[in-house]
């Protein structure tokens, strides 16, 4: 199917981007969902190797010969990005940032998840990483909602002021939209079309806000980092809502 194609090419050249990008600059930005496997003997080198898994399973799961492969690579790395997180929120319980930190990453498992799901030669397999990865989504889904809520001022500047009626409108409509989506994939009422509106809400997120940034100020990391990660959770979102599809289609080799 074209939209199973559209779909892993959006999330495959992103994670090769991020991946690129990550190797390239080495900083809080982009390596942050890896400080504490830094701290670690050879750390350095394991974030390496890590980041050059990453960034063949984003070629490899462009390929139909590839995909299985290249998709449990995925599983695997950002399995790892997710678990990295998780000292931070038993050392700091209390503090959101490292929920949200956990999301995006566990996000990004779902979608590699979905994947996995597709090409399992395994029907029992198969249903339970589309389940699995559907409310994975939704939970991050919540999250992303309370980030845009906490973060709310963050998240009306990001907003262009071109845009009518106005920066807050839009900032509330899209914490609605996303508190929505979180929802119809929970109860999985709508999931699948909640899912493809929130991919197509975050292109338009990375065409409205950060390309103008990368424009701006191409010399700032962070526009990078945030281009490929808006575009790596659009990507991840739209291939475990291509999952769904009619129980999913497997993708042969």
């Amino acid at each position: 199917m074209k939209t199973a194609l559209y779909g892993r090419l959006v999330f495959g050249v992103s994670t090769v981007l991020f991946g690129v990008i990550a190797l390239m600059w080495h900083d809080a930005d982009t390596w942050q969902s890896l400080h504490r496997i830094l701290r670690l003997p050879f750390g350095t080198f394991i974030g390496e190797v890590l980041l050059i898994a990453l960034i063949a399973g984003g070629i490899g799961i462009l390929f139909p010969r590839t995909l299985r492969a290249a998709s449990i690579v995925l599983g695997v790395v950002y399995a790892v990005f997710a678990l990295a997180c998780v000292p931070g929120i038993v050392a700091a319980p209390r503090a959101f940032g490292q929920y949200d930190g956990f999301s995006e990453q566990f996000c990004l498992f779902c979608g590699a998840l979905a994947l996995c799901a597709v090409t399992s030669a395994s029907a029992a397999r198969s249903a339970a990483f589309r389940l699995v990865a559907r409310v994975g989504l939704g939970l991050c889904t919540i999250a992303f909602t309370l980030a845009q809520v906490i973060y709310f001022g963050v998240t009306v500047s990001l907003v262009p002021k071109w845009i009518p009626p106005s920066q807050t409108f839009w900032a509330i409509l899209t914490t609605v939209a996303f508190a929505l989506a979180a929802v119809a994939m929970l109860v999985n009422i709508r999931a699948r079309l909640a899912m493809r509106l929130m991919a197509l809400m975050l292109v338009i997120f990375g065409v409205v806000v950060w390309v103008p940034a990368l424009v701006a100020h191409p010399e700032a990391h962070g526009n990078w980092s945030e281009f490929a990660l808006n575009f790596l959770i659009a990507g991840a979102t739209w291939v475990v809502a291509d999952a769904m599809t009619g129980c999913g289609e497997r993708i042969r080799a």
